[in-house]
């Protein structure tokens, strides 16, 4: 048994769950934040088998794009009188921070 862990954009969870749910796997989701630009991210908790990693995987890869964005910096501490002009960064965003976790034991109670 193992556990996916999956840190996504929130705007990709609403692809990526009908999409694991039509291959059959059910997904926890946690509200989490985080990274560069200190966004709302989704956080996914998936158990599947050993056998059914690489399935969840490609899932994952083909619903989670990375996507480039511009940001401004944040001003620096400046003295009286300097002039300070930001010029927008481009960062990339998205995509999908994957852990897969081997699992010592599993129960379902209820």
């Amino acid at each position: 048994m193992k556990l996916v862990v999956a840190v996504i954009q929130v705007r990709d969870a609403d692809v990526l769950l009908p999409a694991l749910a039509e291959r059959g796997f059910g997904a926890t989701v946690i509200d989490s934040a985080g990274g560069f630009l200190r966004e709302r991210n989704a956080t996914l908790l998936i158990g599947v088998s050993e056998a059914e990693v690489a399935t969840v995987l490609r899932t994952i890869a083909l619903t989670c794009q990375a996507r480039t964005r511009f940001v401004n910096p944040l001003m620096p501490i400046a003295e009286p009188g300097e002039f300070f002009v930001a010029n927008p960064l481009e960062v990339l965003v998205g995509g999908a921070t994957v852990f897969v976790l081997a699992v010592a034991r599993y129960e379902r109670i209820g």
